[in-house]
Formats: structure tokens, C-alpha cells, sequence
């Protein structure tokens, strides 16, 4: 009885001496994803945060403009492929894209993108300029302009340097505008079945433009992202009232993009 005793005691001692076990951290939260069918299955709409957005569609995972740190795609599969619209931080992010697996991911990014990039992934680039297109992993990318108006060579998005994005998949097509004003090639779209639209002051629309382009080109599904400017967060209840007020056929959904309040 006293061994069993000291053995008890012991061990107690041993318990309170051990290091303390810390829980990993966890990762950042997230939005529940949408899904939209197609001919190929699901396409599964992952929010991130800001412009960012993770697609997978028929075994394939798209990451588009990756940024606010790796964490915030823990759990995630990795890409095979990564879409980047433009040179500023908030969509060319290195730091997130250092965190990232990109083993077998393929960047399509614009020319000014392509010049910026550390030089361990010129292997992986496929540069895009306004107007070009090819097809991979079984859809097909278009790029397309995006800028500020009125035009002009000073202007924080200038014609020609930066992509917007058509993918056609699975039978739809996806739009995804990068930081643009409600210029004519948006407006001139045809049979967009899902569009992520920007909307932040004053580096892109405002929410009457932004209403105004997309009841112009009539996208079956609108996501308003890239909703948080200046003066803090848009206005996308405003917006999706506008849009459904003119036309009610067009489903805006409204998601978190925030969800850390960043």
C-alpha cells in the first residue's frame, strides 16, 4: 500500500511539473461556401476575405488574388491554379503566396503581376493581356480590362496593366472584376451566370455604379465583394435593393468577406 502510495504521489508531481499543452491555432474563420451546379458537378464558391475568393470545380481549386495571410486558407486543397488581377497589395500579396503549397499550381496574371513575382515562380506564369484567352484544366480563361475612369496614365488602375477574369466551366460563366469602374467592357458582358463585382471608394465603384453595370449586363448570381474602402465597409444591402428593385430575376447574394472584421 505505502509503494502504491509514493507511486500516486509521484505521479501527481510529474502532472503539475509537465509543460502546458497549447492548442494550435485555429484557423481564420470562414463564411459557408455556396454551390452553384453545372454540367461538371458543383461549382463550390469559397469566400476569403476582400477580393479573394477559392473556387473548386470538377476536382480543380482556383484561388483568385490570394491575400491576408496563409492561415486564411488552412483546410483548403491546394490550387491548381491562381488568378491574380493587379500589382497592388491587396491582390499580388508575396507574403501570402510564400505561405501557400503552389507546387502545382499554374498564375495567370498580367504582365505588370508577372514582373513583380519573386523569380521561383517564372516556371508557373502564364502572363494574360486584356483581350487574350487559352484553356486549361478543362475551362477556358478569358482576360479582360479593368480601370478607372475616366481614363487616365495616372490613374490607380490604369487601363491595360490590370485583368478581370471570365472563366467558362462546366457549361457557365464566372466574371470576376478586379478593381474596375463600370466601364464598357463590363457593361457590354454577355450571359455572365455568376459575377463578383467590387465596390470600394474610392479605388472603384461606388454602389450606384456598381448596380447600374450589373443591371446592364444581367448576371444570373451576384456576389458583391471587395466591398471595404476608405470610409469603412459599402453599402451591399443598398446595393442588392437596387438590383432587385430594377430587376428581380438577378440573385445578389450577400456574404461576409469580413468575417475578422479586417
Amino acid at each position: 500500500m505505502k509503494l502504491i502510495l509514493l507511486l500516486t504521489a509521484a505521479l501527481a508531481t510529474a502532472a503539475l511539473q509537465a509543460p502546458t499543452q497549447t492548442t494550435p491555432a485555429a484557423a481564420t474563420p470562414r463564411v459557408v461556401a455556396d454551390q452553384i451546379p453545372t454540367k461538371n458537378g458543383p461549382l463550390t464558391v469559397q469566400p476569403i476575405t476582400h477580393g479573394s475568393v477559392v473556387l473548386t470545380w470538377n476536382g480543380k481549386t482556383i484561388y483568385v488574388d490570394p491575400y491576408g495571410g496563409a492561415q486564411a486558407y488552412a483546410g483548403l486543397a491546394a490550387p491548381d491554379l491562381v488568378l491574380i488581377t493587379d500589382i497592388h497589395g491587396d491582390h499580388l500579396d508575396p507574403k501570402t503566396l510564400a505561405g501557400l503549397s503552389l507546387g502545382k499550381a499554374l498564375l495567370v496574371v498580367p504582365q505588370a503581376v508577372a514582373e513583380q513575382l519573386p523569380p521561383a515562380y517564372k516556371g508557373h506564369i502564364r502572363s494574360l493581356r486584356n483581350g487574350q484567352q487559352f484553356d486549361t484544366l478543362g475551362l477556358h480563361v478569358s482576360a479582360i480590362p479593368m480601370y478607372n475612369l475616366p481614363e487616365a496614365a495616372d490613374a490607380r488602375h490604369p487601363k491595360g496593366r490590370g485583368n478581370g477574369y471570365v472563366l467558362n466551366l462546366g457549361g457557365k460563366n464566372v466574371y470576376l472584376s478586379g478593381d474596375t469602374e463600370d466601364i464598357a467592357e463590363m457593361r457590354a458582358l454577355k450571359n455572365i451566370d455568376v459575377a463578383f463585382v467590387c465596390m470600394n471608394l474610392p479605388y472603384t465603384m461606388d454602389v450606384q455604379q456598381a448596380a447600374q453595370a450589373v443591371l446592364a449586363f444581367k448576371p444570373g448570381i451576384v456576389y458583391p465583394y471587395h466591398y471595404r474602402g476608405q470610409n469603412g465597409l459599402s453599402d451591399v444591402d443598398g446595393f442588392k435593393k437596387t438590383v432587385n428593385a430594377a430587376n428581380q430575376k438577378i440573385d445578389v447574394r450577400l456574404r461576409n468577406w469580413y468575417p475578422s472584421g479586417q
